[in-house]
């Protein structure tokens, strides 16, 4: 039997749920853990590594909870977050083992290759290109979003409520653009990881109590990945450069910038750029004198102008190829300043 067919939410309840869920686990997860201690300390990094790092597996616990109650979520997204739980369950395996990066790109490759073969979801780039390979491009092409997400995520995961207050804005503007195009199931899905996300965030606020983790930043990037295939970018049809930039204007900004910053400076001194490190942007930032909640509110600002952006392309389709130069050129002006700023020590 269905159990969503005897009970069901509204997109408010199954909010509130969200919340609620996310909130108690983060909060037993801390007081069980006062004194824990990390042993994995063999990379520099800026977090305190007495920190338990399990504020991800409330998430996904939470998320996938109040999906399976949300009478409007069809069953592809109740396998998606199925998945999506795997997911965080082979962040927390990272976590405390310390997985080799081959075995654990292995399985983050399984956890998406399933649900996107078996939902036949997929990122339609054949059709962007003007190239027909029955879907095989499209496949491999919409593997590698995923997966790039996910990644993406994690990176940024770097400062006290920097990858959860990241991950806010783009749940919320997801959540408006779906709503304004009648894309409602997905707009609740955006609407209850964003519950999440802010329960979560009373806690990792800094000082944190508690980090996501890998369990944490991988699932987002997982969901997030997934919402944007199912998302129909452009459902008027009348702007098919807006459709392509959209994604990024929206997931990739803050991480683009972040890697592109963090990649070049490794590499220019012979650094691997797959370590662990106080060279991100936002700890470039705190080098600079700035407090870590005065960073965050610089990024969240960073973050409107990008919604700002993206919703003049929405309103002015006509010039959306002028709106995306400017978006470039903003990219570009702060990938400049942050490769002068000096990393953190």
């Amino acid at each position: 039997m269905n159990f969503n067919n005897t009970f069901q939410l509204s997109i408010y309840f199954a909010s509130i749920l969200s919340f609620l869920i996310t909130f108690l686990g983060c909060f037993i997860i801390i007081k069980t853990n006062n004194k824990f201690e990390y042993q994995n300390s063999n990379q520099k990094r800026l977090s305190n590594l007495n920190i338990v790092p399990l504020g991800g597996i409330a998430m996904a616990t939470s998320f996938f909870i109040s999906v399976r109650f949300l009478g409007e979520a069809d069953s592809n997204i109740q396998y998606i977050a199925l998945f999506a739980l795997g997911v965080s369950i082979l962040g927390i395996i990272d976590d405390f083992k310390n997985l080799n990066w081959k075995l654990k790109i292995i399985f983050q490759l399984l956890l998406v290759l399933i649900p996107i073969s078996q939902l036949n979801l997929f990122i339609n780039i054949e059709n962007l290109i003007g190239v027909n390979l029955n879907n095989i491009l499209n496949l491999f092409f919409s593997i590698f979003w995923v997966l790039l997400l996910m990644n993406s995520i994690n990176f940024i995961d770097n400062m006290d409520g920097f990858a959860s207050t990241n991950s806010s804005f783009i749940c919320l503007a997801i959540t408006i653009l779906a709503f304004i195009y009648n894309q409602n199931y997905l707009a609740d899905i955006s609407f209850i990881l964003l519950f999440c996300l802010l329960a979560f965030s009373l806690f990792n606020f800094p000082p944190a109590k508690i980090y996501m983790g890998d369990s944490g930043s991988l699932f987002i990037g997982y969901i997030l990945g997934f919402i944007s295939i199912l998302f129909d970018w452009n459902p008027g049809g009348e702007s098919y450069i807006y459709s392509s930039i959209a994604p990024v204007f929206l997931f990739f900004t803050i991480p683009l910038l972040d890697f592109s910053t963090v990649f070049f400076h490794r590499i220019k001194n012979n650094i691997s750029p797959a370590t662990g490190g106080t060279d991100h942007i936002s700890h470039r930032m705190l080098n600079q004198g700035h407090s870590v909640k005065k960073v965050l509110a610089i990024f969240s600002l960073v973050n409107i102008f990008i919604f700002i952006l993206l919703a003049l392309s929405i309103t002015f389709k006509s010039y959306s190829i002028l709106i995306f130069l400017v978006y470039i050129f903003f990219i570009i002006f702060l990938f400049l300043k942050f490769q002068r700023m000096e990393p953190l020590n």
